[in-house]
């Protein structure tokens, strides 16, 4: 498995547990510590590049939660956040930090990763679902609305 795939499964691991955490606790939780437990008790050894492009992954995800969700609301129609699969939307928080703020990687090449992610981790329709909301996304920023 590559660097930058794995890097985005442990984001999506990272996240998941963050989403729960956020659901079931009203304190506010700092990510930068957070981020260090989940490094101490990770069983999975990554390699420094695989951790760091994770982290990049995992603390633009949280610092731009508000604006990312706001995205994902726009232009997921007809569907709430809090009834998409915890996975679907752990991935497109990823995945949409990385096309509005990583330059360095092509929108398709993400949009790509986070349909593989979906297939692995998530629903059946999780690929589709995941798909069509990058798109709108990509094309919305080609366009300059985003």
């Amino acid at each position: 498995m590559g660097t930058r795939r794995q890097a985005r499964e442990l984001a999506l691991q990272f996240l998941y547990q963050f989403d729960s955490l956020k659901e079931s606790s009203s304190d506010s939780e700092d990510v930068g510590e957070l981020l260090s437990f989940f490094w101490d008790r990770n069983d999975n050894p990554s390699d420094e590049d695989t951790k760091e492009f994770s982290s990049i992954l995992i603390m633009g995800s949280c610092s731009n939660l508000a604006s990312i969700d706001d995205i994902i609301a726009n232009y997921s129609q007809h569907w709430r956040l809090t009834r998409m699969p915890t996975i679907d939307r752990n991935i497109l928080r990823i995945a949409i930090y990385e096309i509005l703020y990583l330059s360095n990687i092509p929108p398709p090449v993400t949009i790509n990763e986070a349909v593989e992610l979906g297939k692995k981790f998530g629903t059946e329709e999780s690929g589709s679902f995941i798909n069509g909301i990058l798109d709108k996304i990509r094309e919305a920023k080609e366009k300059g609305d985003l």
